[in-house]
């Protein structure tokens, strides 16, 4: 069964360094960033971490990327996943655009076929097959949780709850919670969404109420920013780009009071290395960075008493609760 004592996943997006502003090419290939993992390794082994890489195609096709990655791996130190960037993933049949840039807005069968063909790299670089999936930009689609559930993957981590990215010809997944829950119709699929959520004494109505704090208006008369700073509502994403330690232990806070005990953290690889994403830009913001992510650590197995685990752990456990009937609390505590 689920346990009661808080845990947390740490997922990493582990990709090639493209321009995030800029066109997709298929020729971005480069993994220069995976190098500089060590440096987050040492934080994760002082508490007790395993993280999850979930690696695109680059990654699992780079010898040096390879290499490091599966040293982890067999040291117990990480687990692999599978992350899929239509762009730069075989087979090359679609126009490249922002719409194809979401693996889920692909035909079924290229989909299928594109994310046939990393899991088969990945297994055969890593000798294990992956069993965690993170779509690249998020882009889920209607046809995902048949294509994971065909090539046996156990865990799903691609939702962020309560984001909406159909401005961008995303999916929308406004009205998706941070609960566990199985990646319907794929029903023996977990699917561990990304903890983004509500915090501050309007939480319970964050739902439909952030939404309608977010018009244009609204938003040039700062008053997200002003319910924010008066700890009234704010959305908050367990990630270290763009946010800071305060931000998540408030989170925490909030989502431990209102019955959560599964945490998902992440992350992209290239922000490891000053210049490949705007969140790291200088070797004084890698300082930043990594320092953030150590203090909340901290605080969630120091202060908190929380544990490390794996979603492949989560899975476990979620099926052990699945299979004798019951709901875990997590996924039972409905706001």
């Amino acid at each position: 069964m689920m346990q009661e004592t808080p845990q947390l996943c740490v997922i990493i997006d582990t990709e090639e360094e493209f321009d995030w502003d800029g066109p997709f090419r298929r020729e971005a290939r480069a993994v220069t960033s995976i190098a500089a993992q060590d440096k987050a390794q040492a934080i994760f082994a002082r508490y007790g971490i395993i993280p999850t890489y979930a690696i695109d195609h680059p990654v699992a096709s780079d010898p040096d990327a390879v290499m490091l990655l599966k040293a982890y791996q067999d040291r117990g130190e990480a687990v692999i996943g599978a992350h899929l960037h239509p762009w730069v993933s075989p087979p090359f049949e679609e126009e490249v655009c922002r719409a194809h840039s979401y693996p889920g807005n692909l035909t079924p069968a290229l989909e299928y076929e594109k994310l046939r063909i990393l899991t088969a790299i990945i297994e055969d670089a890593f000798k294990k097959r992956p069993l965690v999936y993170k779509a690249g930009r998020y882009g889920l689609g209607p046809n995902t949780p048949e294509i994971l559930a065909r090539l046996g993957y156990k865990v799903d981590c691609s939702i962020v709850p309560y984001t909406d990215f159909s401005d961008d010809q995303g999916p929308d997944f406004l009205h998706e919670t941070p609960h566990l829950r199985a990646f319907s119709p794929a029903a023996d699929i977990l699917e561990l969404p990304l903890s983004n959520a509500f915090a501050g004494v309007l939480r319970g109505q964050g739902r439909w109420l952030y939404p309608r704090i977010q018009t244009p208006f609204l938003r040039r008369m700062h008053l997200p920013g002003i319910c924010a700073r008066l700890g009234l509502l704010e959305r908050i994403r367990l990630s270290p780009e763009g946010q800071d330690a305060r931000d998540h232990i408030r989170l925490t806070k909030a989502m431990f009071k209102d019955g959560f005990r599964v945490f998902s953290y992440t992350y992209h690889s290239p922000s490891l290395a000053p210049g490949h994403t705007p969140y790291v830009q200088s070797p004084a913001d890698l300082t930043r960075f990594l320092d953030q992510m150590d203090r909340y650590f901290e605080f969630f197995f120091k202060t908190l008493g929380g544990h490390a685990a794996t979603p492949l752990e989560i899975y476990d456990q979620w099926s052990m609760t699945k299979g004798a009937g019951k709901e875990s609390h997590a996924a039972s505590s409905r706001p």
